[in-house]
């Protein structure tokens, strides 16, 4: 059960960013604090490492200017969802009551739906702010990505509860919003 929790956090995160999940799997794998079966493990080769580090570097600094944001938003609606669903497959991998092609789905649409939202509300955010908010927007949302991989790997069942409080306060928005619009 605490795989299916994993995998669900590491999907969310690679919506965010798709190369900190990976790379924190890939690290605690290749430490042995996590063991991932074939084909998987081979993301804590060296080579693997080195390729998914140089590709975090570029989208950890790309995403922080205004306008390329969004230019790395469009060619990561690719890349985040395909992460998301290696993630996925990975540690739902030792669970045979799961076919790998729907746990490759799940994870797909999760980091898909996570990646719309980033990418739908980077353009207000650049466009309110005058393009200063991008990079604070980023860095919270590289932290968010972090945290929630390392939570996944390390204490799965703390997802639920993240995402129980994301719910409730999405609802507390939505509710606020809603009484404003009534306000005359």
């Amino acid at each position: 059960m605490t795989a299916l929790f994993t995998a669900f956090g590491l999907a969310g995160a690679a919506g965010l960013n798709a190369y900190i999940p990976l790379m924190t799997v890939a690290v605690l794998g290749r430490l042995g604090v996590i063991q991932l079966a074939a084909p998987y493990d081979e993301i804590t080769k060296t080579w693997a490492l080195i390729v998914i580090g140089l590709f975090l570097v570029v989208e950890v600094a790309v995403d922080k200017i205004p306008g390329i944001d969004h230019v790395n938003d469009i060619v990561q609606s690719f890349v985040r969802p395909a992460a998301g669903a290696v993630l996925f497959g990975a540690s739902t991998g030792a669970i045979e009551s799961i076919p790998a092609w729907v746990s490759i789905v799940c994870g797909l649409l999760i980091a898909l739906s996570v990646h719309a939202t980033k990418a739908a509300a980077r353009p207000a955010v650049n466009a309110t702010t005058l393009g200063v908010g991008a990079p604070v927007v980023s860095v919270i949302e590289d932290v968010v990505s972090t945290v929630t991989s390392i939570t996944a790997v390390l204490l799965p069942y703390l997802v639920l509860l993240c995402l129980l409080a994301m719910v409730i306060g999405l609802v507390w928005l939505w509710r606020k919003k809603r009484v404003r619009s009534r306000v005359p």
